[in-house]
């Protein structure tokens, strides 16, 4: 409790003064006295008890409950268009800082005022750590509160996406009405019939081969890169609009760079592959004929996906390396619960009480295929019944297969869906249940952070035991038997639980009203109306393959490329072969694939290096606010697997940081900082702990200090750096 208590700070001294005098005054009786205390004088006085302590076998403390029908586990969910939001705004933070950093560091006599970009930057960084508030991205704020982290996010975009276009601009000494209007991930930004280009930034320090997707007017159209070259496309009917159709253009960029691509409508010659459509009728799945199965293939070259025609449901996945199949099919149940305190435990913004199991929501199931040679997109609409006029949710399933020549592993062992849900009625929280035949024991596996992966074994409680087994689902899910795995990654949290034997359900969306009075004085009871759009990734395979796959996916899936659009306005067209070729540069910063460049930045603040004296000139008043040091960089490594997850990824990997970062410039001097980059890591004196199983040793990790800039990564470290690079 006590939130924003502490904003008027000298009244809550004031009477904590009072407090803590007559304690003290009386520590006889007591037996106690109390003092202020920093989070590390409170430490210190732990360690220096001498205790020893048990493991408690890297598992954390969820869910957690108030009462027996007070599950915590709603707020997983709640408010998911603003997860998606802020999952967004990080994304693009990220991109932003690493393509500012190396304009900074490349073109130091550049036109853009460095000052004014950075403040376009800080509010972006300010918003996006805004929102990770307790009661932020949480979804347990009021209405207008969650408008306010919404516009400020949208506020802090705007600015990064301007930002981006112009040092795009800048680097292409393009005419200065050369118009430019950017836009990530939207759908909304249609290519008129002008010959227009579309830039697409690679945010990862590794190659990427993906699809980018950008609505187009015509259905006739090519696609050329900066050298005028063809550049496999797909274009096909939208699912979402008539008026526009969907381009699908596949693009390999190394990393930390960015592509220009020239689409123009058919000039002769056709380049852009046309997607077909199928619509298959209705089906009643109450009514499906069990004795005639018929099914209907969509394959690629990793998976072979069926779909049963009788009821137009998914039916089976066949992994086509190993040739193993698994039984699967996916549907959309609903949670009742209820509203009103009298009558019963309730659901909120953080409360999920459910009255029963959870009910199927659709007898009737529309299916359309749209088939062409890099893109099948299976449609799926649930109709509450046969005759019903609008579907209540629709799954939208993407299989990519990719050309001779392109680096297709990551694309193809993907099942990309993406979900339409919503609006909700009311008391109803949304889930797609996903069952397989899979012995999975019912155990669930997830990530705990977006960090380290968690079991979750299921447990019967005697009361709320559906509640109770839920689990935050930041970005993995994932639930196997002894040889097949299948991973769930999502680009938004979720709530998430294994409530049947092979079965891994996430929870999507809530809308809910209750009558608690705590509630209705905070406006908090999420009548949240809204459609929501998430997107989810399937990876089936044996457990080694997947282990490799998905954390390079997951990196993929937050960081999708960014999509910016420009016009040249007043010029005559360029033809293809004219374009400028300065934007074609080879990888600039490249990591190994078991490492992850976590943070390329610059700082917004003069940090003295020594902590000590940092703060003590803040305490003095002589803490100016000066320009940024704009030769210093922010660098953090993060090592990507756990020790013993695969026989070559989880070793130690050495980086030499003056060859990583050459392609920014002349690296003079590299010091490593703690996590957060306050302290310098050779002024950390760590403590050892004692543990049962360690009576002496204990932990400690001793830091190897970079000689020569030669650092060591290990299994699940990050290793932050200030970087100082030849002044400009």
């Amino acid at each position: 409790g006590c939130d924003k208590q502490f904003f008027n700070a000298s009244v809550q001294y004031s009477n904590m003064d009072l407090l803590l005098d007559y304690i003290n005054k009386h520590s006889d009786e007591f037996g106690v006295t109390v003092q202020y205390a920093t989070v590390g004088d409170y430490f210190q006085a732990v360690y220096s008890r001498n205790l020893t302590w048990e493991i408690r076998d890297s598992q954390d403390f969820l869910p957690y409950s108030t009462e027996p029908f007070q599950a915590w586990t709603g707020f997983y969910t709640s408010r998911s268009t603003l997860k998606g939001i802020a999952r967004r705004a990080s994304s693009l933070l990220y991109a932003g800082e690493s393509f500012f950093t190396q304009y900074v560091r490349k073109h130091p006599a550049s036109s853009i005022c460095k000052c004014g970009a950075l403040k376009q930057l800080q509010s972006l960084r300010w918003a996006v750590s805004e929102v990770q508030h307790h009661d932020g991205i949480t979804g347990t704020e009021s209405p207008k509160v969650k408008d306010m982290y919404v516009n400020n996010l949208m506020y802090g975009m705007f600015n990064v996406k301007k930002l981006m276009a112009s040092i795009i601009f800048d680097m292409n000494n393009a005419k200065k009405n050369g118009e430019v209007y950017s836009s990530i991930y939207s759908k909304d930004s249609a290519i008129a019939d002008v010959d227009q280009y579309v830039v697409v930034y690679n945010p990862l320090a590794w190659n990427i081969t993906t699809f980018v997707m950008v609505s187009v007017s015509h259905l006739a159209m090519s696609v050329y890169d900066e050298l005028g070259h063809p550049v496999p496309a797909q274009v096909q009917s939208s699912a979402e609009s008539h008026s526009t159709y969907d381009l699908y253009i596949l693009v390999a960029i190394s990393g930390l760079s960015y592509r220009k691509y020239n689409v123009k409508p058919l000039n002769g010659k056709q380049s852009a592959f046309i997607g077909r459509s199928v619509k298959y009728k209705r089906k009643d799945r109450t009514r499906a004929d069990q004795q005639s199965q018929q099914l209907l293939p969509v394959v690629n070259n990793c998976y072979q996906v069926l779909f049963d025609q009788n009821t137009n449901l998914m039916h089976s996945i066949t992994e086509r390396e190993t040739n193993q199949t698994v039984q699967l099919t996916q549907e959309f149940l609903e949670y009742h619960v209820n509203g009103d305190v009298m009558k019963g435990p309730i659901s909120d913004n953080y409360l999920f009480a459910p009255n029963a199991s959870a009910v199927p929501v659709s007898k009737a199931v529309g299916l359309e295929l749209v088939s062409g040679n890099l893109v099948t997109e299976i449609r799926q609409y649930f109709y509450s019944n046969v005759t019903s006029q609008d579907y209540l949710y629709a799954v939208y399933t993407r299989m990519y297969t990719v050309p001779e020549g392109y680096d297709g592993k990551l694309l193809c062992h993907r099942i990309e869906q993406e979900y339409s849900v919503g609006p909700l009625e009311l008391n109803r929280e949304a889930v797609l249940r996903t069952s397989t035949n899979l012995n999975t024991k019912q155990l669930l596996y997830t990530d705990s952070n977006g960090y380290q992966i968690q079991k979750r074994p299921f447990k019967a409680y005697v009361n709320n035991t559906v509640a109770r087994n839920y689990y935050p689902m930041v970005q993995t899910a994932y639930i196997e038997d002894d040889t097949t795995r299948l991973m769930l990654l999502a680009e938004r949290a979720h709530g998430v639980s294994s409530q049947g034997n092979g079965q891994v359900e996430v929870m999507l969306h809530r809308r809910l009203w209750n009558n608690l009075q705590w509630d209705l004085n905070y406006n908090l009871t999420l009548n949240d109306s809204s459609v929501v759009r998430p997107v989810i990734w399937l990876i089936l395979g044996t457990k080694a393959v997947t282990n490799i796959l998905y954390r390079t996916s997951g990196l993929a899936l937050e960081h999708r490329p960014v999509v910016m659009f420009g016009a040249l306005s007043g010029d005559k067209p360029k033809l293809p072969g004219q374009l400028q070729q300065n934007s074609v540069h080879s990888s600039l910063v490249t990591v190994p694939p078991n490492l992850h460049l976590q943070t390329l930045s610059l700082p917004g603040w003069r940090y003295s290096s020594n902590h000590a004296e940092h703060v003590h000139s803040i305490r003095m008043g002589k803490q100016k606010q000066g320009d940024a040091d704009f030769s210093r960089v922010l660098l953090r490594i993060r090592h990507l697997y756990e020790v013993g997850e695969d026989p070559v990824l989880s070793q130690p990997v050495m980086v030499n940081l003056k060859s990583l970062l050459k392609g920014l410039g002349s690296v003079m001097v590299v010091e490593e900082r703690s996590l957060t980059g306050t302290w310098d890591v050779n002024t950390l004196k760590r403590w050892k702990w004692k543990t049962a199983q360690y009576p002496s040793k204990g932990f400690f990790n001793s830091i190897d200090t970079s000689e020569n800039c030669i650092v060591t990564v290990h299994p699940k470290e990050i290793r932050t750096f200030f970087v100082y690079f030849q002044g400009q």
